[in-house]
């Protein structure tokens, strides 16, 4: 997912293309928002052609996915300022189109001529990722109102999509209580028809910054083993920093363990070939093994080295009384 919106975003976007064979998402309407305000002095300048003609750039370059926050409504923004949201709209695309809808004092255009971008997408065949503009940005705002009722919207337009053979999936909430997230899961799929659920995390505590990768991957785990089907992972920088290299390793082992971890509560059985596996190489003290299956092979390697003592079928949490040790040859 590219969501570059710096002055070099089009050569960045091009890199990233070039360099990976994964797909690949954008969020167009930071195009249109940049181009409007290098040309037009500000965001909300944009008109319907600056968002269009962003879509069907990015289209034409082959991306793979579009993020377009279409379920952002001049109803919605009215009532999102009457609720008792503490943190409003905190996606970046969204409050892009909302600033816009206040501004201008007009429908969203990409809800309103939501035809003409599904025409775009089957002619490219580029995949609709309906982004959630209104989801909650802190847990006090989970599962309110505006939230759902753009959840609703988004139903309609999944359906719209179908009916034009346009792949479509639905964008999710990022921040929301444990209690709160497999019924968010449920709701998508009924009211979206089962179309595939993007989750971001979710997050299920506001209090860990610098720690909201694990936050996140709590929060995946459940909201995925509940039937999500893609995670959007989260860094240790989130909300604080743009990400280094060491936090994306970060976030996205964080994102990968909650993935195994709902694939395991779903019983695939590809996830617990690999637990069983790993089994029979701890029970083995088959450390190179170990090193191969695990998510990040440096990190326990040099854990391991750090062992005071030479035997290698044994580890040093308990040395000598190692419990397999010690009833190995009688079990």
């Amino acid at each position: 997912m590219d969501l570059s919106t710096g002055p070099d975003y089009q050569n960045v976007l091009n890199a990233v293309m070039e360099a990976v064979d994964v797909p690949i998402g954008t969020v167009p309407i930071y195009e249109a928002g940049i181009t409007a305000s290098n040309s037009k002095g500000a965001v909300v300048n944009m008109d319907e052609d600056d968002m269009f003609n962003a879509i069907t750039n990015q289209a034409k370059a082959g991306v793979d996915f579009i993020t377009v926050h279409c379920g952002i409504t001049k109803d919605l923004i009215g009532k999102v300022q009457d609720s008792n949201r503490i943190m409003g709209i905190v996606s970046r695309g969204g409050s892009f189109l909302a600033a816009w809808i206040l501004q201008n004092e007009m429908e969203n255009p990409l809800y309103k001529n939501y035809d003409y971008l599904l025409e775009i997408a089957s002619e490219y065949d580029v995949t609709i990722s309906l982004g959630d503009g209104l989801r909650p940005g802190c847990l006090h705002d989970a599962s309110d109102v505006s939230q759902i009722q753009e959840l609703v919207t988004l139903g309609e337009l999944v359906t719209r999509a179908r009916n034009e053979g346009v792949q479509v999936m639905v964008e999710g909430p990022g921040h929301v209580p444990i209690n709160q997230i497999k019924a968010n899961i449920e709701i998508q799929k009924t009211v979206c028809k089962e179309a595939p659920f993007y989750v971001l995390g979710p997050l299920v505590t506001d209090l860990a910054p610098g720690y909201d990768h694990i936050t996140s991957a709590i929060g995946g785990a459940i909201a995925a083993s509940a039937g999500a089907d893609f995670l959007c992972y989260v860094t240790p920088a989130e909300h604080l920093a743009i990400p280094n290299i060491d936090d994306v390793k970060e976030g996205v082992i964080a994102s990968k363990i909650a993935a195994e971890a709902a694939d395991v509560a779903k019983g695939v059985k590809g996830a617990w070939d690999k637990e069983v596996e790993m089994a029979h190489a701890r029970k083995n003290f088959d450390w190179e093994k170990q090193f191969e299956l695990a998510f990040d092979q440096e990190k326990p390697r040099k854990c391991r080295q750090r062992k005071p003592i030479s035997e290698d079928d044994m580890c040093t949490m308990c040395g000598e009384f190692c419990a397999l040790r010690l009833v190995r040859n009688n079990i």
